[in-house]
């Protein structure tokens, strides 16, 4: 792009992001793994530290290794243990970022960035969310966590993606016109990759039309994810998370994938998540409900289920 890969397209896409997301400017990435390994590696360096949650993306412990910055993680949506932390390493070290995804992708529950927000300040760091699961689905107009909790100027770097939700491709920064202009000059994986086609560029601009103008679908889906939720409870199936993504915890990996293998065989795709994508002993399946899983489809689900449950021990 900083060639000759820039269209207005592209521009408009930027200055549309900026508006939803409620910060001054943006800057547009390949993909939630070329922003987060690029953003992170361009902001810090040796001398710095990052304090960042277990359960992080592996594209923000990447971004994290190449910046070559000290690494703290706090044990996950643990507050009590992230201020230990802060209070013990802060003082020794320049800058600092605070780092965690706002949805988490394999747990499905939502973190405390307020209560980080306050640390953020007592202990004079940035302040970087992840909001590839939240965008589309939480907010007034569908901009996510953030925009939920009306926090977006206590935020430096709101990242996302257009893979998600938004069904197609790509992702973005959120940020301050300052720190836009530095990215764009210090972030590899923005100057040295080949820039998103048009297509995909006015695909993800009408993308954030549909999110705002048609609040219904989140806000159905977000209802039949309660739906579920406690549908998968009342059978005593062992279910964590409060969103759209609802993993079922089965802890044997084999289990996990003979129930997979045979749900799919029931017309249901659901993908069994093993170590080390997750903990030893903590393998489940991994529910992802959409708007177009109506209850009809969720309760044909949970019946299967709960049969190849007894089948299955």
């Amino acid at each position: 792009r900083l060639m000759t890969g820039s269209s207005r397209a592209h521009y408009e896409l930027e200055k549309k992001i900026a508006k939803f997301k409620n910060k001054p400017a943006s800057i547009v990435f390949n993909s939630g793994y070329q922003a987060n390994i690029g953003i992170i590696s361009a902001l810090l360096k040796k001398g710095d530290c990052v304090f960042s949650d277990r359960l992080n993306h592996a594209s923000i412990v990447d971004g994290i290794r190449l910046s070559g910055a000290k690494h703290f993680r706090f044990r996950h949506n643990d507050m009590a243990h992230l201020k230990a932390l802060l209070e013990k390493e802060r003082d020794r070290f320049n800058n600092a970022l605070i780092v965690t995804e706002t949805i988490f992708s394999m747990d499905g529950d939502i973190a405390p960035v307020e209560d980080i927000v306050k640390l953020k300040k007592k202990y004079d760091c940035e302040f970087m969310v992840d909001e590839a699961h939240a965008t589309g689905i939480f907010g007034k107009n569908g901009s996510g966590i953030i925009e939920s909790k009306k926090i977006a100027d206590d935020i430096d770097v709101i990242m996302g993606t257009f893979s998600k939700a938004f069904g197609s491709f790509g992702s973005y920064a959120a940020v301050s016109a300052e720190l836009r202009e530095y990215l764009i000059n210090t972030s590899r994986s923005f100057i040295y990759s080949t820039a998103l086609p048009i297509s995909v560029i006015e695909a993800n601009i009408a993308a954030i039309d549909v999110v705002k103008n048609e609040s219904y679908r989140r806000k159905e889906l977000l209802s039949n994810a309660k739906y579920m939720r406690g549908l998968l409870k009342k059978e005593g199936l062992p279910v964590i998370g409060e969103s759209q993504i609802i993993p079922l915890m089965v802890k044997d990996d084999a289990k996990a994938l003979r129930l997979s293998d045979s749900l799919k065989d029931k017309g249901f795709w659901v993908v069994p998540v093993r170590p080390p994508t997750v903990p030893k002993g903590q393998s489940r399946l991994r529910i992802s409900l959409t708007y177009d899983h109506n209850k009809q489809v969720i309760n044909k689900f949970v019946s299967e289920l709960v049969k190849l449950e007894h089948i299955n021990g």
